[in-house]
């Protein structure tokens, strides 16, 4: 073994004892694949695992996804979720905690949740990424390519409609034909709802679209907690009210769904408190922007694409000047590490050729390149801490 070749199995080694991303079979990964054999479906698409776990058999699934509700924090405010305390979690393999991949970010969540592909199988490997020289933002898909072409494995809607189960996604009108919703959540009618009420009209009007077979799986997205949480952090006032709110829109959904439908709520991530004085920032600190030509990822979870030759000396000096807050690979170490699951061939140059995961407060990022409204955010997310990555699976059925 050559001198190079100890570090570098020193830092995967490390990276892997840090964190253990979601088994095959576990995870937001495998909510879909759950509900789908609770309703019947035994086949999936090549390429995905079926759950490790299982949902009574029922003709009707709602699966409603709350952004950023991460299952410590519900833990820690519970008193703000009487109904949701009260949900029981179905026997899960393993000792792990229920849990979202690497990065833990919505694009790659919902990725993952739509096709039941762990990140590196779906590419979708972060909030930004380098594309063709350019950052590319997964959310927005401004001047992006094709959604259909960057993820083109069928996702898990487009299966269920294939099997004679009506699908449904209730969610932002917005969203109805964003580029992230083509590449990660494709397939089955999309009913727009602005508010509150008309997303419980929407999954019961769902409800009665269901297929020859009498079978319905209707997919519920819910955004106004993530958005709490960045803006005053996840443990504000705000952030409690926005959840005290979930909480009763789940308990009246519960109330008005046809006997017999089992809910499953879950979320994409956590979230943590950053505080800006613990930021790191590149355009202030040229130690750190030295041989990095474009810093993409999340504040969280930063991702570098560095100029010719420059790597290891970025790894050197990122190690050094983020010392314990940060955990800092290359691209070859992360993935051999096993932190984006299975890397489909030709995803891995999705992935920056540096990547850190953020530990304790600390952000690092580059201000020139972000809006002055994301700078100003308090909560923040896509590392591998348990408070980002751990996410609730609880279940009812009415």
């Amino acid at each position: 073994m050559s001198a190079a070749e100890g570090p570098a199995d020193d830092a995967v080694a490390a990276a892997a004892a840090a964190y253990r991303p979601p088994a095959p079979g576990t995870g937001l990964a495998s909510v879909l694949p759950a509900a789908l054999h609770a309703l019947g479906v035994r086949d999936l698409p090549d390429g995905v695992e079926p759950a490790g776990w299982a949902l009574p058999e029922t003709r009707r699934v709602v699966v409603v996804l709350a952004d950023g509700l991460g299952s410590h924090q519900l833990r820690r405010g519970s008193g703000h979720a009487r109904t949701l305390s009260g949900l029981p979690t179905p026997d899960l393999p393993g000792p792990a905690e229920f849990a979202c991949g690497f990065p833990s970010t919505t694009a790659t969540s919902l990725t993952s949740l739509g096709t039941g592909r762990a990140p590196g199988g779906h590419g979708i490997v972060g909030w930004q990424t380098n594309h063709r020289g350019r950052l590319f933002n997964h959310l927005a898909w401004k001047d992006g390519p094709d959604p259909h072409e960057y993820q083109p494995s069928p996702t898990l809607l487009q299966h269920a409609g294939r099997r004679d189960v009506s699908m449904s996604t209730v969610s932002q009108p917005a969203y109805a034909s964003s580029g992230l919703t083509r590449a990660a959540l494709r397939g089955g009618a999309f009913l727009g709802a602005e508010d509150h009420a008309g997303r419980t009209e929407g999954v019961l009007h769902a409800m009665l679209q269901a297929g020859r077979r009498g079978r319905a799986l209707v997919y519920a997205y819910w955004d106004e907690i993530d958005k709490a949480g960045h803006v005053h952090g996840p443990d504000s006032l705000e952030w409690g009210e926005a959840v005290e709110t979930f909480d009763a829109w789940v308990a009246d959904l519960l109330g008005r769904l046809p006997a017999d439908t089992v809910v499953v709520v879950t979320a994409d991530h956590g979230m943590v408190e950053a505080p800006h004085e613990h930021r790191r920032d590149l355009a202030l600190e040229p130690e750190l922007a030295d041989g990095v030509e474009l810093l993409a990822g999340e504040p969280r979870a930063p991702q570098a694409w560095c100029r010719p030759g420059a790597v290891d000396e970025v790894v050197a000096t990122w190690r050094e000047e983020l010392g314990e807050s940060a955990l800092v690979l290359t691209r070859e170490e992360a993935i051999a590490a096993g932190w984006f699951g299975t890397v489909r061939e030709g995803y891995d140059t999705r992935i920056g050729e540096v990547v850190a995961a953020m530990l304790g407060p600390a952000t690092m990022l580059d201000s020139r390149a972000l809006r002055p409204e994301v700078l100003r955010l308090r909560g923040h997310h896509g590392s591998i801490t348990p408070a980002e990555t751990g996410i609730p699976l609880l279940v009812a059925t009415t």
